[in-house]
């Protein structure tokens, strides 16, 4: 028994330390690029959630939007919220982001339960930073985000031709509803 534990003892550690890493790496889906000469204190304030895919944590949501700040260490508060009009409450939750390389990138990575960290990738925003176009790690997460509930044709038309491109399944996308 006492040379299976120490053998097993060290062979468990590693393993969970290699989970513990792979689930810290924060990726970019292969071919995008994430904005450059991102302005982060412009990207900063309430966005709309227009479009999403459908995942466990956002299931059932309505009104769904962010909200972004700084913190006091310069990292970024994320707070989204969204109304469940399947159980009839709100819910929110409260994250972290922190740039990948510089804030001149807009290459962030994104947590809600530390120390797991998921990929943050602004792909492509307006001039005016009113409508942003966001991936995660791989093709499986996207998000149309707007300033406001509604978005232009023309700026959706780019967005999806742009996530099509990429082999996004734009078929999929939840189009979520906003109350006026």
């Amino acid at each position: 028994m006492k040379q299976f534990l120490k053998t097993a003892l060290p062979i468990t550690i590693g393993v969970a330390g290699i989970l513990l890493l792979t689930s810290c790496a924060v990726k970019i889906p292969k071919g995008a690029t994430a904005v450059q000469d991102f302005k982060a204190d412009k990207y900063l304030g309430k966005w709309y959630e227009i479009a999403r895919f459908d995942y466990s944590f956002e299931k059932n949501l309505n009104n769904a939007t962010a909200n972004y700040s700084r913190n006091d260490d310069k990292s970024i508060r994320v707070q989204n919220r969204g109304y469940n009009y399947v159980k009839n409450k709100w819910k929110e939750a409260t994250g972290e982001a922190r740039f990948v390389n510089s804030e001149n990138e807009a290459r962030l990575k994104v947590s809600f339960f530390k120390p797991f960290w998921s990929g943050y990738n602004v792909i492509d925003i307006d001039e005016e930073y009113q409508y942003a176009l966001v991936v995660g790690n791989n093709t499986k997460y996207m998000w149309i985000l707007s300033r406001k509930p509604e978005i232009p044709d023309a700026i959706k038309t780019r967005f999806l031709d742009k996530a099509k491109s990429l082999g996004f399944k734009t078929e999929e996308l939840i189009w979520v509803k906003h109350d006026k």
